[in-house]
Formats: C-alpha cells, structure tokens, sequence
C-alpha cells in the first residue's frame, strides 16, 4: 500500500491466469499477524513480521486457478527483496530485506468458509 504499486502487483496474477475472486482492504490487527505467523513465534524475526504486517493498511486477497498455491508463491520470489530473482515480483519491486512487498499463504483457504 504504501509505494503505491498494487496495480502492478495484482497485475502480475492476473497476467498468469490467476483470478481474483475475493478482495478486502483492511488494517490487521496485531492478534490476527499473530494468528497468521504463529509457526515462527519465538524466531528472531517474528515480532518484525508482526509489527510491519499490522503497522498500515493491506490489500488481502483470495486467487484461484490451476496450481494457484504454487504459481503465486514462484511468482512472488524468495522472501527478502534484494535476494529474489529478477522477473518475480519480489526480485523486480522489492528493495530491503526488511520489508516485504507481499505475503502468500502454503495453504488453500475456501472462498466462504470462515476458516
């Protein structure tokens, strides 16, 4: 949200096939980044993940397609930006190590379940 690239972003799934069937701009809070990172609780970057997934507005979304899990996450690239391969959208919009530009589920979520 805050570099003001979404469009580019969202572009990039679209252009690969993917559908955007669900879309929520939102402010997570804290208990919720929480939630969703709790695998890593006690890793040396969880409170930083944490802190900067709750600290401003985010675009939440829900894609389907084919092997959609697996294109969005090899779209996405590696986690920090400055280490992602170019053509991805973290290797050609990513800039720090510290920020992230998108987060990606590993597991399907069903469009109106309220899992």
């Amino acid at each position: 949200m805050q570099r003001h690239i979404i469009g580019l972003i969202l572009s990039r799934f679209e252009q690969k096939g993917l559908q955007l069937v669900a879309a929520r701009l939102m402010q997570i809070p804290r208990v919720l980044a929480e939630q969703h990172y709790a695998v890593h609780k006690g890793k040396p970057f969880f409170e930083g993940v944490v802190r900067d997934l709750s600290s401003s507005p985010s675009l939440v979304m829900v894609l389907q397609g084919q092997g959609a899990i697996q294109m969005a996450r090899k779209l996405m690239g590696k986690t920090f930006g400055n280490e992602a391969e170019p053509g991805t959208i973290r290797g050609d919009f990513g800039c720090s190590r510290g920020f992230n530009l998108v987060h990606g589920s590993d597991a399907p979520w069903l469009y109106g379940s309220n899992e």
